[in-house]
């Protein structure tokens, strides 16, 4: 399956807890350097393995006025908290073998406490404490999820440390930090649960009370502690701390903790008159808690430290990733109705190209006066009069369906054709994968076991969009179908770059937002809603932005990221410099030819292409109603637009915004419930909804448009859809 149980997982709870995992991956971060520093500044001067308790009380009770406790720190640093001879209480660190002062114990730094208080409960008390429980669950599964996937990647768990097939910088990395920092968070999470479990007392961890009541069995002797020999064979390194008697009475007892057990001993005779051994669960507390902040340990407190930076990275390139996978050509599916055509092409791309390649073989088809039906293969339904079906099909990963293929074999179980169709597979991907064209594999078994489908050729298999590969295809479909095509299909246009003067660069706004005007050549012809491809000067790919064409300018609004080749070199623009690109045309995103109103749908820079559209100056975009819903962080955000809205104003007749950051949190989709009915009576008078922006609102924006019609609307979304009323651009 495409996108298996759990891809699914993975991202539906990336998605669920982004927010929170970055304040937990940030405040985490932080919170390990804690013991880092506090190991860098230890007082630890010899090894106390080979020290005794009685040296080290002996030593104290002669040098203080009184010894209130002992402790030994994660780091092994002896610390006791005594009253001076001049009756001073302090907390001290001192030397294990002579009692000699080393240094005071520092209050814990705020920064510390402060950052505490957010990891912990972000600063909601026991609210705060529920969601932290929760989202350290949901990393557990996010992380173990990470795990199945990257095995399925791999090849399998044998192969997780195998070469990196992966060129992309996301992709890359995201597997290489994956497979060694996985296991880390996965510990992290897991112990995080646990203590929240603790913290809400669904788990036990007390320990059993001393009796204190017990009467001693040995006969008291008031010799010297250093004639005891209990403490005498206690090494430091066993103890975690010790509470002195308050008083000379017999039985005023010494509290020692060890750490295995917690005893109570006579301050006389040395005689252990409570022994407790502490129960796992609450062993199991200690090392949860030691594993969750690295307390005592700078190998594992820096491995906490670059796991929780490194789930920022994964965080990023997580949904980078997504969204390129969802960033594909908008093809024009439908050539003549499916049930008049005699040969149906069915897709699988991911990416676009192997529509591209399908469109192609499309044209060359119809010039041979042949019916065809074009479509994705979850599309798939009967075709009447088709005698043969063509699949083109990518495979997304090491052996899944590309998104838009995903429903196809369970449809091809379903579906009955009413003909027998002659059918041929052909497979695009890449042999550096296991699982090379494993989904067209799956396609063909599937076809072959159906006894409605006749193979026209053996399955095919392209490698890396093989020219050679594709002739050979042509070639073999030519002499089984009878049907002559030329060879050499362009399975992709090429493009010559220009450069593009630069006229105006923006400064950032408060989303790290920006305005990029270029000067249009005079023999170009540019639409708005076209997209250019720039090429930085130290990138390998060109990198796309969509167009707003405004009086012979090229206008891009572009976010800048931190570590974004291309947005970062714009960014650094200014008047009179030129960039590289060229413009690819975007039909099937143009504004329609009729005077119909027009709906725009974006969020954040997704409103470029639509700047341009209101400011068209033909005059059947004039005359037109044209409404605009934008979604972003703050109202300050949509700032940097206004001017370009206000000039073409008088196209628009109303302006909605929407804001996620601010006091009445709004959505997109949101205020088009809010305008339901306008929704309805533009797409019954023909006109079209165009929605520019990231996948994840488009979605949400195409959900709810179901919705809206299933209410007030006659016809379900699909019928406008199908009437190509619904555009989208979206990455």
């Amino acid at each position: 399956m495409i996108l298996s149980f759990w891809r699914y997982c993975h991202l539906l709870l990336a998605f669920v807890s982004t927010l929170f995992l970055i304040v937990a991956a940030i405040t985490g971060a932080i919170l390990a350097c804690e013991p880092i520093a506090n190991t860098i500044q230890a007082h630890q001067v010899i090894d106390i393995k080979d020290v005794t308790a009685a040296t080290t009380i002996t030593q104290l009770e002669k040098n203080y006025e009184e010894v209130l406790s002992l402790k030994v720190t994660a780091n092994k640093d002896v610390t006791a908290s005594v009253i001076s001879k001049d009756g001073t209480s302090e907390d001290i660190y001192v030397h294990p073998q002579t009692g000699d002062k080393l240094g005071v114990v520092q209050e814990r730094d705020p920064i510390f406490i402060w950052t505490t208080n957010l990891h912990r409960s972000l600063f909601l008390k026991s609210t705060g404490r529920f969601f932290v429980g929760l989202v350290s669950f949901l990393l557990c599964l996010i992380a173990i999820s990470g795990i199945f996937l990257l095995a399925q990647r791999q090849g399998g768990f044998l192969k997780l440390y195998r070469r990196i097939k992966e060129k992309d910088f996301n992709q890359q990395y995201h597997v290489i930090l994956g497979r060694w920092l996985l296991i880390p968070i996965i510990v992290i999470a897991a112990t995080g649960v646990y203590l929240s479990l603790i913290t809400f007392d669904i788990l036990a961890t007390s320990k059993t009370e001393h009796d204190w009541s017990k009467d001693p069995i040995k006969q008291v002797d008031n010799g010297d502690i250093a004639d005891i020999p209990f403490f005498q064979e206690l090494s430091l390194s066993e103890i975690r701390d010790i509470n002195f008697p308050f008083s000379e009475d017999e039985l005023d007892y010494y509290e020692v903790n060890l750490n295995d057990r917690d005893l109570l001993v006579h301050q006389y005779s040395g005689e252990i008159i409570s022994d407790i051994e502490h129960p796992f669960n609450f062993i199991l507390s200690r090392w949860s808690y030691d594993l969750h902040t690295g307390t005592g340990n700078i190998l594992w407190s820096t491995i906490l430290f670059i796991s929780s930076v490194s789930l920022l990275f994964f965080i990023f390139s997580g949904f980078a990733m997504y969204f390129k996978r969802k960033r594909k050509t908008k093809p024009q599916l439908a050539l003549e109705d499916k049930d008049s055509s005699e040969i149906v092409i069915l897709v699988g791309s991911e990416g676009g190209s192997t529509f591209a390649f399908a469109k192609a073989l499309t044209t060359q088809l119809s010039k041979q006066g042949k019916s065809i039906f074009l479509s994705s293969l979850n599309e798939y339904t009967t075709y009447q009069k088709a005698t043969q079906l063509i699949i083109l099909t990518a495979t997304y990963g090491d052996g899944d369906a590309p998104t838009n293929a995903r429903h196809f074999l369970k449809k091809l179980n379903a579906i009955h054709p009413p003909n027998v169709l002659q059918y041929s597979v052909v497979g695009f991907g890449s042999r550096d994968y296991d699982h090379y064209c494993r989904f067209a594999e799956k396609v063909d078994i599937a076809l072959v076991k159906n006894d409605q489908f006749k193979p026209l050729l053996e399955l095919q298999k392209i490698n890396d969009q093989s020219q050679d590969e594709i002739n050979n295809w042509l070639q073999n479909y030519s002499h089984a179908s009878g049907i002559e095509l030329k060879k050499e299909l362009a399975v992709k246009k090429s493009y010559e770059y220009i450069q593009f003067e630069v006229l105006e660069r923006s400064p950032l706004n408060l989303d790290d937002t920006f305005i990029l005007r270029l000067k249009i050549n005079d023999d170009l012809v540019v639409q708005s809603g076209d997209v250019l491809q720039i090429l930085a000067p130290t990138a390998h790919k060109p990198r796309a932005y969509s167009i707003a064409c405004i009086d012979n300018e090229i206008l891009l609004s572009i976010k800048m990221h931190e570590n974004g080749i291309c947005s970062s070199y714009l960014s650094l623009l200014k008047a009179g410099d030129s960039v590289k690109a060229y413009v690819e045309e975007n039909p099937n995103f143009h504004l329609p030819k009729s005077k119909a109103p027009v709906i725009f749908i974006s969020n954040g820079t997704g409103i470029a292409p639509f700047l341009g559209m209101v400011n068209s100056k033909d005059k059947h975009d004039i005359d037109r109603d044209q409404y605009l819903f934008w979604g972003g962080k703050l109202k300050q955000s949509f700032d940097i637009y206004k001017p370009y809205l206000e000039t073409g104003k008088h196209h628009i007749n109303n302006c909605q915004v929407s804001t996620s950051r601010e006091s009445s949190k709004t959505y997109v989709q949101d205020e088009l419930w809010e305008q339901k009915e306008l929704l309805s009576s533009v797409l019954n008078q023909n006109g079209t909804i165009m929605i520019c922006g990231s996948i994840a609102m488009r979605d949400d924006v195409l959900k709810a448009l179901e919705q809206i019609m299933e209410q007030v609307s006659e016809s379900e979304l699909a019928f406008y859809e199908q009437n190509g009323q619904i555009l989208s651009d979206c990455y």
